[in-house]
């Protein structure tokens, strides 16, 4: 495993989405945005942390619950650009992205869920945003 621009993190990592998963599958970059429905990902992203792993299942597009995964690396990863520097100093948000598969290899069943006014002001905030993506 390698590691690109000195990640701070060797794992548990998670992914949260609306997909319905099975143990062994793989998450693949290549996906479209959640937050920009036109853009086609070039990586997958991930974190450290379980409860921002909730929030972006909470965020993600679709209509399935939201479900928050274990998951493994299958090769390099890097601190994601979006968060890292650009809006906070460092890597609070312990968020990372890689452009290799990532490996489910389970699922969490508690973490803490927005209420749903947080969840409408995360929602107006993205909507909001005039930032780009880095792909």
């Amino acid at each position: 495993m390698s590691y690109k621009n000195n990640p701070i993190d060797k794992g548990p990592f998670y992914h949260g989405t609306k997909a319905a998963l099975q143990t062994g599958d793989l998450l693949m970059a290549g996906g479209s945005s959640n937050y920009k429905p036109d853009l086609k990902m070039n990586h997958i992203y991930f974190t450290a942390l379980v409860n921002g792993a909730g929030l972006a299942a909470a965020l993600a597009k679709g209509a399935g619950r939201e479900r928050v995964y274990t998951v493994e690396p299958t090769g390099s990863f890097e601190n994601d650009p979006n968060v890292t520097d650009k809006k906070f100093p460092g890597n609070p948000t312990r968020s990372y992205r890689s452009t290799d598969p990532l490996k489910i290899v389970g699922e969490v069943t508690n973490w803490v869920k927005q209420t749903p006014e947080e969840l409408q002001n995360w929602q107006k905030k993205l909507a909001n945003s005039k930032r780009d993506i880095i792909n």
